[in-house]
């Protein structure tokens, strides 16, 4: 069942919440997860573009063809193995000995939360789909395996799909963890297609048809939407039966919520907050370093910002000594390239940029802007970090006349606003899925990519990401890749910011916290007493 409302109110969010937890409790109450979160997901549709929300969402209702294995870091958290890939959707698979080709053996006997089995048309009609919707998955497609035809995808027979790629790659297996490209439930979807809806878009915004451990029973966007446990899931049922997930805008009000007992989960609690909540009994938090990249982008098309050496200059005027400690709480840790330093090739041989006011005014001098220049800072509204690294920013850019107005936007709007390119200058928390600097740098830095918001080219760049993504020497992709983030950071697209790392608060009661590289969490995994 599907509904869209108006947001509410604190007073009333808090009567539903009463309620709603009342209603959950006629299960078990060790089956029950209420989860109050920053936002619900502004669509359901994998094609939909990336947000945080929406990562969350994909993980629980949408299964991929492969994952990683998982093991236990020295927090005691468990967290994803780069080195192990396992069959999920594909109970196997097989990569060609050129590369060139990668075939999936699918599970027989897995069934969709509709009662629909797999096979391989359902593979197909979500490879074709996604091939003819010209989104994420055409973008991983084109971009990453650089497929040029839908004759790539190929059924075999009823349980086997192949994909051929025109060129060797590496990534052909690593792509299939991303929770980017689940498989949909093709008779499911298929029952909701119309004549001007040939791909069921509307359907699958606001309702799930996969073969994952859960499904969507209930989406209000701007309230709640409610997960369901697939009773026929592959891999056993959840734990966990129901999962009432809450928008709760305001930090402090999901933290004081656990601290009542009014939620079991607060998600994206502040700093600030994360250090009461390890104050307080029967509270439990989470901690990894992650993989996220805080970052303030530029629009390098547009002046000033076209001119390296003003970005160069904004770089030398973040403080970051200070944010690490008066934002941070000491919980982050600065971010000196592009690439996650947990992945493969990160290298930050080149970040050389420290709080410098004499040198960015020195550099902005050299780019013809010697008394500064005013320009426009986006972030997003109920983000309490994002206005405090805003409110800094600006502070310290004015050191060098650098005046900056401070613009927040609500999260679709601001989406909007900046992947048009209508911000010079907004604040990014964002990963890449893949540990591959390849892929990394591809996602956010390659002049083609579609999520490549700074607008930054430069062709040596290019060539070394492309030639890495259908490279099979390893040895020589990590040196191109340390060679491209090299450039990079020296000619600063973005303004480097800070890893915040991720942090979940939890009541005691609950157990199985897992981390993955989407930031979202993966309730199948969890437990409750």
């Amino acid at each position: 069942m599907t509904e869209i409302r108006p947001p509410l109110t604190i007073a009333t969010l808090a009567v539903c919440l009463l309620a709603s937890t009342a209603g959950a409790f006629a299960q078990s109450a060790n089956e029950v997860l209420i989860v109050a979160g920053t936002r619900t997901p502004e669509s359901l549709d994998q094609e939909y573009p990336p947000t945080e929300a929406g990562h969350e969402a994909r993980r629980n209702i949408f299964e991929r063809l492969l994952a990683y294995g998982m093991k236990t870091d020295e927090s005691g958290a468990r967290v994803e193995d780069f080195g192990t890939i396992e069959g999920r959707l594909a109970e196997s698979y097989e990569v060609s000995p050129d590369d060139m080709s990668i075939t999936f053996h699918l599970r027989e006997g897995v069934k969709s939360a509709a009662g629909n089995e797999m096979t391989a048309d359902d593979v197909m009609w979500t490879f074709e789909r996604g091939w003819n919707m010209r989104a994420t998955f055409h973008w991983y497609m084109t971009q990453i395996l650089k497929i040029e035809s839908f004759d790539a995808f190929e059924k075999i027979d009823d349980h086997t799909v192949r994909v051929t790629v025109p060129h060797p790659s590496l990534l052909l297996a690593r792509l299939w963890v991303n929770s980017d490209l689940g498989i949909i439930d093709a008779a499911e979807a298929k029952a909701h297609v119309t004549e001007d809806d040939p791909w069921a878009v509307k359907f699958l915004s606001t309702n799930s048809a996969s073969f994952a451990p859960y499904f969507v029973s209930r989406y209000a966007a701007g309230q709640e939407v409610i997960y369901e446990a697939n009773p026929d899931y592959y891999r056993g049922e959840a734990s966990l039966k129901k999962i009432i997930f809450r928008e709760m805008p305001t930090s402090s009000n999901r933290l004081s919520a656990l601290q009542a007992g009014s939620v079991d989960v607060a998600e994206w609690l502040t700093p600030r907050e994360i250090a009461l909540a390890e104050r307080m009994p029967d509270v439990k938090v989470w901690k990894v370093f992650g993989n996220y990249t805080q970052r303030l982008e530029m629009n390098n098309t547009t002046a000033p910002f076209d001119k390296a050496e003003v970005r160069q200059a904004l770089n030398y005027l973040v403080p970051r000594d200070e944010i690490a400690e008066a934002v941070y709480m000491g919980t982050a840790r600065p971010t000196k390239s592009v690439v996650s330093e947990i992945y493969p090739a990160y290298t930050d041989e080149a970040f050389a940029y420290d709080d410098d006011v004499a040198k960015a005014k020195e550099l902005l001098a050299a780019a013809g802007y010697p008394d500064g220049f005013k320009t426009r800072i986006g972030y997003r509204t109920n983000e309490p970090l994002d206005e405090q690294l805003a409110v800094t920013l600006r502070t310290s850019f004015a050191r060098a006349g650098v005046e900056a107005e401070l613009v927040k936007l609500p999260a679709a709007v601001y989406v909007e606003r900046y992947s048009s390119g209508e911000l010079p200058m907004f604040l990014i928390r964002d990963m890449a899925i893949v540990p591959d600097a390849a892929y990394v740098t591809n996602l956010f830095i390659n002049s083609a990519s579609r999520v490549n918001y700074s607008r930054y080219r430069n062709e040596e760049v290019d060539r070394l990401i492309n030639g890495a993504l259908t490279s099979t020497d390893e040895a020589a992709r990590e040196a191109d890749m340390k060679r491209a983030q090299d450039i990079i950071v020296g000619e600063a697209p973005w303004v480097f910011l800070f890893n915040p790392g991720y942090q979940l608060a939890t009541s005691g009661k609950v157990h199985g916290y897992s981390w993955y590289t989407p930031n979202g969490n993966s309730w199948y995994d969890f437990s409750k007493e």
